[in-house]
């Protein structure tokens, strides 16, 4: 059976009682007798305005042109307006604590009758209500208030008009800090590691040599490099790609920033096996191949996004030895991708010339250009669109000036965002930033987080001694040069809050000696707010546990907030390197996803003790998972899950209702015992609403067999032919 195509929402929200709701996280802590605003007219001491250019959100909008940020931008022509229904909200982070002594509002036509204003330490709980009407009159109302916030939320309950709600300016007055310490400021040089280039800088070739040649085969060393290169054309470039390296234009456009030749990744170091060249990524760049074709010989943890190659890409190593799959986004390839040896390969929102050929599983979506739905023969898994996705920021130059580029989230996507002229976005000035290097601390950077900075990781390891904390939507945290954070003491590496926008992007968490729980947590434990306007994503985010030395985690991530994108990730418990064995960097978990409605794109989870992918949330869906279970496991014993043998994979929970994925593989390569059977690859309940589209199971060399692919489903693995077992589709 035909994968559909992706052309609308597959599933609809849970029924009520999901404890969603716009106004349940904050009723129950209002406390009204503690601040008592009086509107007045009078003057007052002439405060500072806190709130212009503030990060900013609303539950809603009326449309594109009527962002959030219309309302705190300083221009009395722009405006929020939110949807016509009640109640909705706007509300402002003013990047730490401060007194706040005056609000003005500058309502338009469609202004709110009744409503409310309420201050918060974090955006989160402690809300404490300022201010509420139910006979506001409209026009322009100046609040004199007294309080300490560096959260401000207006909520309106009940609309004037029958239109949504409608703000030319929402302005918040105050005093200074009420928080400790000085300030940590924005913006500043983007440290050693970051080498930039313009058309005119000597010796470039070289220089790219210099760093190649050290990182080459450095697999599990501390090296981190960015490159970057400012707009302009650059001739006779070959810039090779080794470990913790990363290449990427500085224009809006791939287009901006030319090179007459190659960004290479080849397996010379490696006797030409690509299966190990993992940690690199290619990005925002135009390439003419000085042969015609460009040489990109990946594995895992590999990017090549936003990259627009004027000629063909070839995914195999020179000589064709293996290679073990990889990730391609927002790309465009005039010519023809040759994937040859490649054992599995994801392309999403792209343009392709055409494609060559598939060994085991090939997935598209959103690509123009792809081949036909054909799985199993040739292993082609394609689908029309992606139903939601979000492009990974990046950092750009606007003049002289650094900034960051978040692009917008789009729906049944098709195509790069940058083929018709500029990409849909937000631009973010560096000095909305603290620029992390190396020797930062925990806390500078949770201080600097509680400030209402962003966090742009420059290349480097980061050992960090407690947990970093993202509390506020529309946090970017970015990383360059594949920056590495390693939690000490057994603590979390990073949680973020429940909230609407966050982006992870860039960056590697690597397990410390001492067992940490967890080491990314999107959201507590129950969260359950609505993020389908504005989601969290998790985009070449990587998590490793053992490999550079000893790791362990119980659990490498866990997705509690609802709506998150996985847009290409690799969660690894090592099969190879220092600290690995069986109990060595013991992991039993890779990823588990407790949220509803998450979307993964470009899942790459391997060798867990136990379940490499765990999803109890409802609605969940994946476009791509490529998989290895453990190398490791000593004996059939260590690996029994009760009556089965083996655990799945990629297993979905008895109580879940509505799940889909396309296009799913598992492999076995039980080294230590080829004996090992394991029952299935994929666990899932036989619901109406749960369905699984193009699966398969392999046996590498037969080191181990799979007696089904998914539950008692499907035949068992083929001796030594590594030859696949497959199912189109399940039920």
């Amino acid at each position: 059976m035909h994968a559909p195509p992706l052309t609308s929402p597959v599933f609809r929200r849970s029924a009520p009682g999901r404890r969603r709701g716009l106004a349940a996280s904050i009723a129950a802590t209002l406390i009204a007798s503690l601040l008592l605003l009086i509107p007045s007219t009078s003057a007052q001491a002439a405060p500072t305005l806190l709130s212009q250019g503030k990060p900013v959100t609303a539950s809603s909008v009326e449309n594109g042109g009527t962002p959030a940020t219309g309302a705190n931008d300083g221009n009395t022509g722009t405006r929020w307006s939110s949807a016509a229904s009640d109640p909705q909200w706007i509300q402002i982070d003013l990047g730490s604590s401060v007194a706040v002594s005056q609000i003005v509002l500058n309502w338009e036509t469609a202004y709110a009758k009744a409503y409310k204003i309420e201050f918060s330490p974090n955006g989160t709980d402690g809300w404490t209500q300022a201010y509420s009407t139910t006979t506001s009159p409209g026009g322009t109302e100046t609040l004199n208030v007294s309080g300490t916030a560096r959260f401000v939320r207006l909520t309106g309950t009940q609309r004037a008009t029958q239109w949504g709600y409608s703000l030319w300016e929402f302005q918040i007055f105050g005093g200074t800090s009420g928080g400790t310490g000085d300030p940590i400021p924005g913006g500043g040089d983007l440290g050693p590691n970051v080498i930039v280039f313009d058309p005119s800088t000597p010796n470039i070739q070289g220089r790219l040599d210099e760093v190649f040649k050290r990182q080459e085969a450095d697999q599990f060393g501390t090296g981190r490099y960015q490159f970057l290169f400012k707009p302009g054309t650059y001739s006779n470039i070959n810039a090779q790609l080794g470990f913790y390296t990363s290449i990427s234009g500085l224009g809006l456009s791939p287009d901006d920033t030319t090179f007459n030749g190659d960004v290479t990744v080849d397996a010379g170091w490696f006797n030409g096996n690509a299966t190990q060249n993992f940690w690199r990524s290619a990005e925002n760049l135009a390439l003419n191949p000085v042969s015609g074709t460009n040489r990109w010989a990946v594995a895992q943890a590999a990017p090549f996004r936003r990259m627009h190659v004027k000629g063909g890409l070839n995914l195999a190593p020179n000589g064709y030895g293996w290679a073990s799959g990889g990730y391609i986004a927002d790309s465009k390839i005039d010519g023809t991708v040759g994937p040859y040896s490649q054992q599995q390969w994801y392309t999403r929102d792209s343009s392709v010339g055409g494609w060559t050929n598939g060994v085991w599983n090939m997935v598209f979506s959103g690509v123009e250009g792809a081949p036909a739905q054909s799985f199993p023969n040739p292993p082609y898994t394609t689908l029309a669109n992606t139903p939601v996705s979000r492009e990974k920021p990046f950092l750009y130059l606007d003049g002289n000036a650094y900034k960051v580029f978040v692009p917008a989230k789009r729906t049944n996507a098709r195509g790069t965002t940058w083929g018709n002229g500029a990409p849909q976005g937000q631009s973010l000035p560096l000095d909305q930033f603290y620029v992390v290097k190396p020797g930062a601390t925990a806390a500078t950077i949770n201080q600097a987080l509680a400030q209402g900075l962003n966090l742009l990781f420059t290349p480097g390891v980061y050992h960090l001694n407690q947990t970093i904390n993202v509390t506020r939507a529309n946090t970017v945290v970015l990383g360059l040069g594949l920056a590495t954070i390693i939690p000490d003491n057994g603590v979390t590496a990073m949680k973020v809050a429940d909230v609407d926008g966050v982006k992870l992007a860039g960056f590697l968490i690597d397990a410390g000696p001492v067992n940490s729980p967890t080491l990314l947590e999107v959201g507590p434990q129950g969260a359950a707010t609505d993020h389908s306007a504005n989601p969290t994503t998790v985009q070449d985010v990587f998590i490793r546990i053992g490999g550079a030395g000893p790791g362990k985690a119980t659990t490498s991530m866990v997705i509690n907030s609802d709506d998150t994108i996985i847009d290409h990730t690799w969660v690894w418990r090592a099969d190879h390197g220092a600290g690995v064995g069986w109990e060595t960097n013991r992991a039993d978990y890779g990823v588990r996803v407790n949220g509803d409605d998450v979307l993964a794109t470009g899942l790459f989870v391997e060798h867990f003790n136990k379940y490499d992918v765990e999803w109890n949330g409802e609605n969940g869906r994946t476009i791509f998972f490529q998989n290895e279970k453990a190398y490791d496991a000593p004996n059939q014993a260590s690996i029994q899950n009760g009556s089965i043998k083996g655990y799945a994979a990629y297993k979905v929970a008895d109580s879940v209702n509505n799940h889909e994925g396309w296009g799913l593989g598992s492999y076995c390569n039980y080294t230590s015992d080829p004996n090992i059977q394991q029952d299935h690859g994929f666990q899932a309940p036989v619901k109406p609403g749960v369905k699984f589209h193009d699966l398969l199971v392999v046996s590498l060399g037969g080191m181990g067999q799979y007696n089904h692919v998914i539950n008692n489903t499907g035949s068992p693995t083929s001796g030594t032919s590594t030859v696949p077992s497959t199912i189109t589709s399940f039920p």
